[in-house]
């Protein structure tokens, strides 16, 4: 989902999870548009979930089937969220504990 969306765009958003102690790659796990999106997010927000908010990779991970591996060709973008949310997530954790 994205900020950038054109008004009046219904808005998607998907959740992936990755265990690497017992899956190859990282899972879709939730799916949503308009309504069900907005509840996927707000859920997100309350529980400390990172976000990412990328519309072209959303379209196309949204195309998978719930409990589906992504596909080796989405291997790289996905890594690029990953690596984000791993270091803003840091950044996250050492401002908590200055503060």
């Amino acid at each position: 989902m994205s900020k950038n969306e054109p008004s009046g765009a219904v808005k998607r958003a998907v959740a992936l999870k990755y265990a690497p102690e017992s899956t190859a790659a990282p899972k879709l796990v939730a799916k949503g548009k308009g309504r069900i999106a907005e509840l996927m997010l707000d859920k997100a927000k309350e529980n400390g979930v990172p976000i990412q908010e990328d519309p072209s990779l959303v379209e196309v991970l949204s195309k998978l089937d719930i409990d589906q591996e992504i596909p080796p060709e989405l291997y790289k973008l996905v890594a690029e969220v990953l690596s984000y949310i791993y270091r803003s997530d840091s950044r996250a954790k050492e401002w908590r504990s200055e503060h």
